[in-house]
């Protein structure tokens, strides 16, 4: 069994050594070792996007995630396949919890209405994006949360920030979407046709 130890890394390195690791020998099982729940599930979102079964075992330094590799189609590859039917991909960036500079409490309005109003660009949105400040928006007690909710429902991706929820301490309370890494935004960022930020 191949082992890693990916303690001591900042994101998205972990994602990143396996995504290395798992393109370069093609291991039929992977151990990663994390100090953090954030790399945890993104190592763990990691393998399954690559055809991998994941199990999370506690360890001293933190979490050990197992991938073991596996023949069955998952549920990733299946949603990209529905996402070649869109005319458009269009990806939202959520930087923060309000819209605009000036009146907080104003803001604070205006990005629930912006979010609340974002059904209205179905079906071309394809992922809505949380960092730094947004991630505020997906977790227990957010105005939006059912907004986020709906939109999750109705097959639009909901990223969210592992390394900003850890440094928020909102990690468990996230309540929608999926806890993501850079190398996830990146790509996602490639991949879309157009990418708006607030």
């Amino acid at each position: 069994m191949k082992e890693i130890d990916a303690t001591n890394q900042a994101c998205p390195a972990p994602v990143l050594i396996t995504k290395q690791t798992i393109e370069g020998e093609c291991p039929d099982t992977l151990k990663v070792i994390v100090d953090n729940e954030a790399a945890c599930q993104n190592v763990t979102r990691f393998f399954r996007s690559k055809d991998y079964e994941a199990e999370v075992e506690s360890c001293e330094q933190g979490y050990i995630v197992i991938g073991v590799k596996s023949g069955a189609e998952l549920q990733p590859a299946q949603k990209e396949d529905s996402d070649q039917h869109r005319e458009k991909k269009i990806m939202v960036m959520l930087t923060t919890d309000r819209m605009g500079h000036g009146d907080d409490t104003l803001g604070g309005k205006l990005i629930v209405n912006f979010v609340n109003t974002l059904r209205e660009m179905e079906p071309d949105l394809w992922r809505v994006v949380l960092v730094n400040n947004g991630v505020r928006l997906a977790v227990e007690g957010s105005d939006v949360l059912p907004a986020l909710q709906q939109l999750e429902k109705h097959g639009v991706g909901v990223l969210v920030c592992g390394t900003c929820l850890d440094h928020y301490g909102l990690l468990d309370q996230k309540k929608v979407g999926d806890t993501t890494n850079m190398l996830d935004i990146v790509t996602a960022m490639q991949l879309s046709d157009q990418v708006i930020n607030i």
